[in-house]
């Protein structure tokens, strides 16, 4: 006969079971409705007639939600989506160690990133949080940005806000030849909008009590400060920061 503990083991085997099977539907379901919302609103954008192109690109997603389906960012080439704002740290790939003590540096606007890998590691300090990493190589060096965190099982990935899985390139090829060009030289130039802005320079802080017609934007710019005035969603004036 099977005993008193045997079967506790297996009841907790089923109930793992379970809820794992629940978190995952639950994903999908989610994913599901993140897509139909998706084409909710190229629909109304298409509909509504709107002049800016830049309402109908809808960037794909992949909504990871366990270290597995993290994975998928190896699959292809990603591109960050707000330069000057995530820290990478150097990463033994030997050890599969991250050196959460010294900073590497910011991902750079739209740069270009080929994940080798994703994994869990655990910061000093952390408890049982364990924190989950992009491992990508830099010139021929290896380094870990975070994009999520692990925690008693349950995990939470914001891969999606952070990184582009298609090209940006072409998801905003409609752009003219002068913004990529003032992009890929790093610089903001009159008429450029707040997105075009966001590729070239990093990301922005908008100043408080802006509005739709008048929005002032302090960009760090990797070290060299920027603020922009925008007028009707176009940069009017461009100026150095503090």
């Amino acid at each position: 006969m099977m005993s008193e503990e045997a079967k506790k083991r297996i009841q907790i085997a089923l109930a793992l079971a379970v809820v794992v099977a629940g978190v995952r539907a639950g994903y999908i379901l989610y994913e599901r409705h993140e897509d139909y919302l998706a084409a909710q609103k190229q629909e109304q954008a298409k509909k509504a007639g709107y002049s800016n192109a830049d309402y109908y690109v809808v960037p794909k997603k992949l909504y990871p939600f366990d270290l597995k389906s993290a994975k998928q960012l190896t699959q292809q080439p990603v591109w960050a989506k707000e330069g000057y704002r995530y820290t990478y740290y150097p990463y033994d790939a030997g050890r599969k160690r991250t050196d959460f003590a010294h900073e590497a540096g910011l991902l750079l606007p739209i740069e270009r990133l080929e994940i080798k890998d994703v994994v869990t590691d655990m910061p000093a300090g952390a408890g049982s949080r364990r924190q989950v990493m992009a491992v990508f190589q830099k010139e021929e060096k290896s380094y870990a940005v975070p994009i999520g965190f692990e925690t008693e099982g349950t995990y939470k990935i914001y891969s999606d806000e952070m990184l582009y899985v298609e090209d940006p390139h072409e998801l905003y090829k409609h752009w003219p030849a002068d913004v990529w060009q003032a992009v890929t030289q790093h610089e903001v130039k009159p008429g450029m909008n707040e997105l075009q802005a966001d590729f070239a320079v990093g990301m922005g802080v908008p100043d408080s009590g802006g509005s739709s017609e008048e929005k002032t934007v302090r960009y760090p710019n990797g070290g060299k400060p920027l603020v922009v005035i925008y007028h009707d969603g176009k940069a009017a004036e461009i100026k150095p920061g503090a």
